[in-house]
């Protein structure tokens, strides 16, 4: 399976980075890494590419990585459309205190405008 992970430096994406990760390995899917630019977000894109590598490093596992500019949810949708994605994954999806998943306006964005399927990882 050809799957799109869009990470933008919020802890939900860093856990769905190591989760993604572990499970393209397990199943063998080729996995692409999206760095976006996150304005939610005070990591900085150089940052996050050094945290990919460390994970990657530490799967034993090879992914391509690539920054994204522009705006995030768009870049994410573009890529997936123009390289036939069987998947994007995403992190995130807080619970609120009434118990409804409350989305980042990336994922939120991702999620109402995908033409493929998109896994939230929480």
């Amino acid at each position: 399976m050809k799957v799109l992970l869009g990470i933008g430096g919020s802890e939900d994406s860093l856990r769905a980075l190591e989760k993604a990760v572990e499970r393209a390995k397990e199943a063998g899917d080729e996995l692409t890494i999206g760095i976006v630019e996150n304005p939610e977000s005070t990591r900085e894109p150089s940052d996050l590419r050094e945290r990919v590598d460390e994970v990657l490093d530490e799967a034993d596992f090879d992914a391509d990585v690539r920054q994204l500019s522009g705006h995030p949810g768009s870049q994410l949708l573009e890529l997936a459309e123009r390289e036939g994605y069987d998947r994007i994954v995403l992190g995130g999806g807080e619970t609120s205190p009434l118990g409804k998943v409350q989305l980042g306006s990336i994922a939120e964005f991702v999620l109402l405008n995908a033409q493929t399927t998109v896994t939230l990882i929480r």
